[in-house]
């Protein structure tokens, strides 16, 4: 059976996390799975949470140093050696769990070697939904990635092998640099049920600055 390693970034998301792993448990249900938890820094009780839910089916990676969404997850997926296929999401519960196993099915099919789950719906704010449009745009044309890809996404080996060698600031680009075949497959993002990002406009605009300069500088978007 394959093996399934779910990593989620934690970051002031103590509300949400028993829910999650409830929902993942009802989605993933007859798979063989695990989830693993990175707690970024989180000074808002999320650790506390984290550590309560930890147990068979679910791990704990403490950080003592906040290094941002895309650093949580790439730690999370080297923590992660023994599975077959990764999956990558949110925590606040706009990446829905029941959606993981369509991720899985696509990747199952193997013409592709990552898929993500490409942004549907009103989730956000319009000026939100726009700026992260024009981010999107702008990577798919560096990368070539699908231009709806996100950070929710499921990968097998030689991906996740890319994206930690490369190091770079955004997983989404790593896997865009490293050149390998992916897809996209539509998922409505459900509205957040509890409070505001964690991640500020100030982070997010900075995160998007950092990844969009670091493809353009690895020297291999593709040509116009």
């Amino acid at each position: 059976m394959t093996r399934v390693a779910v990593v989620v970034p934690v970051y002031r998301n103590a509300a949400t996390l028993a829910e999650l792993v409830a929902r993942l448990g009802t989605a993933l249900a007859g798979r063989d799975w695990r989830l693993r938890l990175v707690v970024d820094a989180c000074p808002a009780g999320s650790a506390e949470v984290a550590l309560a839910l930890a147990g068979p089916r679910v791990a704990v990676t403490g950080l003592t140093v906040n290094g941002g969404q895309h650093a949580a997850l790439r730690q999370g997926l080297a923590d992660e050696p023994d599975a077959d296929v990764w999956v990558c999401m949110d925590a606040d519960l706009q990446d829905p769990p029941e959606a993981v196993p369509l991720l899985l099915d696509r990747l199952a099919a193997g013409d592709v070697e990552a898929v993500f789950a490409g942004r549907r719906g009103a989730y956000e704010s319009r000026l939100r939904r726009a700026t992260g449009a024009l981010h999107r745009r702008v990577a798919a044309r560096l990368t070539g990635l699908p231009p709806d890809a996100g950070a929710f996404l499921a990968l097998g080996p030689a991906v996740r092998a890319a994206v930690l060698a490369a190091e770079a600031p955004s997983v989404v680009l790593a896997v865009g640099v490293a050149r390998r075949s992916v897809a996209s497959v539509p998922v409505v993002r459900d509205v957040r049920p509890e409070g505001r990002s964690a991640w500020t406009a100030r982070a997010r605009l900075g995160q998007s600055v950092r990844s969009l300069w670091w493809a353009l500088r690895s020297g291999r978007a593709r040509p116009s």
